[in-house]
């Protein structure tokens, strides 16, 4: 027999997955994390640059069971009770519904990538790995190169 929050995760993460990619209702929201306030509790900005930051709760059946981290979009519901949070998570947009939301013309600009606020690399930055900083838990790379020199020395033996 299965533990009952296992088997509400299975649920849970296969309603997200199996989602028919609904448009929001007139009602609900597309908004995005700014931060996490704990107690289940998210500070969301909307999609309106003149709107203010609002808290939004994440029901039960999504906690421990579902994460959400600054930059995620989410889809909301208002609710009536309460001052300071204003609404409640109804799905966690993943980038399959963004691309549906983008189709249909929803979305909004504000999240569109280009306006996101993160940097655009080019495909030449992405190879440079100068500006990283080395790893201090892994061994140097000269191990590597001599351990591929001994491989290839190895093959030209056995022929």
């Amino acid at each position: 027999m299965s533990h009952p929050n296992t088997t509400r995760r299975k649920h849970v993460l296969k309603e997200m997955m199996e989602d028919d990619y609904s448009l929001p209702t007139e009602q609900q929201q597309i908004v995005r994390v700014i931060s996490s306030r704990g107690n289940n509790l998210h500070e969301v900005e909307a999609p309106s640059p003149d709107a203010e930051n609002f808290l939004v709760s994440m029901p039960n059946k999504f906690r421990k069971n579902v994460w959400v981290k600054r930059g995620d979009c989410l889809l909301v519901e208002p609710i009536e009770e309460g001052d300071k949070v204003k609404a409640e998570i109804c799905k966690i947009l993943t980038p399959e519904h963004i691309k549906e939301y983008t189709k249909a013309g929803i979305w909004p600009e504000r999240f569109a990538k280009k306006s996101a606020g993160l940097p655009v690399s080019n495909a030449s930055d992405s190879d440079s790995d100068d500006s990283l900083p080395p790893n201090t838990n892994r061994p140097a790379h000269q191990q590597e190169d001599e351990e591929t020199e001994s491989d290839s020395d190895s093959e030209d033996t056995s022929d």
